[in-house]
């Protein structure tokens, strides 16, 4: 048996029978025994066949799902630091609330609310899974979250805005070119806040600043005419933080590979 296969097999066990006794404690105990955590990767395959497992579950039983994993994924930080196991809970926890909130249009603007608290969260790896749960909402609600997003982007609202960029930095998701069109468009309205702002020494705008470093490159692959276009307008030198962002794009090898012509002429116009 595979390992994913004996994950489905476990994990449907267990939640038939929080189901049916209300057991919560067997699914806890299975995720932090198998969370790989500490470490430096927690256990993805785990979590993405719990999320693909949850899935199949009728609306009549997902409210109590939905009130499960609300409880993990709220788990606090002053609970559970950074690199616990139990850390893992919660990150289950807010991924099955996006896909909840993707699989039933009644817990749509619920997970919204849940993603937008999470993206804020210290932690990295909250914000990885508020990240992941939009994706989740984008898949089944791209307009209405494409729109809700539009709302996230603020002054000096780093973290969420670090949420909305890496939420739509996912190529599956940029093979429709509809979306690939409207991820450009975020980033746009996310770099303009970066440059009209002068606050930008907290650690929230340096972490938004680390997730640019890499998600422009992935829309740009999406859309490279576009995206090439965009870049040679951003390229700023007298803006350093606009040019280590740009640098980092280039830097990838999405871009480096396919498009070296297109790199080569944007890093001139940054010396």
């Amino acid at each position: 048996m595979n390992k994913r296969k004996n994950f489905k097999e476990i994990l449907v066990s267990l939640l038939d029978n929080y189901l049916i006794k209300n057991e919560e404690d067997t699914i806890v105990e299975y995720l932090i025994s198998n969370s790989n955590l500490p470490g430096p990767r927690g256990n993805l395959e785990l979590a993405n066949e719990l999320v693909e497992v949850i899935t199949g579950y009728p609306i009549e039983d997902v409210e109590r799902l939905w009130d499960l994993f609300l409880r993990l994924g709220k788990i606090s930080s002053d609970e559970v630091a950074v690199n616990d196991p139990r850390e893992f809970l919660s990150f289950c926890g807010v991924y099955v609330i996006g896909t909840i909130g993707s699989n039933n249009s009644e817990f749509f603007e619920r997970s919204l609310i849940v993603l937008r608290e999470v993206a804020n969260d210290t932690r990295w790896r909250m914000r990885e899974a508020a990240s992941k749960g939009l994706q989740k909402l984008l898949v089944k609600h791209g307009q209405d979250t494409f729109r809700e997003l539009n709302g996230w982007i603020g002054e000096d609202n780093w973290l969420e805005m670090r949420a909305v960029a890496a939420g739509i930095a996912e190529p599956s998701l940029l093979k429709d070119g509809q979306i690939a069109v409207k991820a450009l468009e975020l980033h746009k309205k996310i770099l303009a806040k970066v440059i009209t702002s002068r606050e930008r020494k907290s650690e929230e705008f340096k972490t938004l600043r680390k997730g640019l470093g890499y998600t422009l490159s992935v829309v740009i692959q999406a859309i490279p005419e576009e995206g090439f276009k965009y870049l040679r307008r951003l390229a700023d030198p007298k803006d350093k933080d606009i040019q280590w962002i740009i640098r980092n794009n280039l830097k990838k090898t999405r871009l480096t590979k396919n498009f070296s012509i297109e790199v080569q002429s944007i890093n001139e116009l940054l010396r």
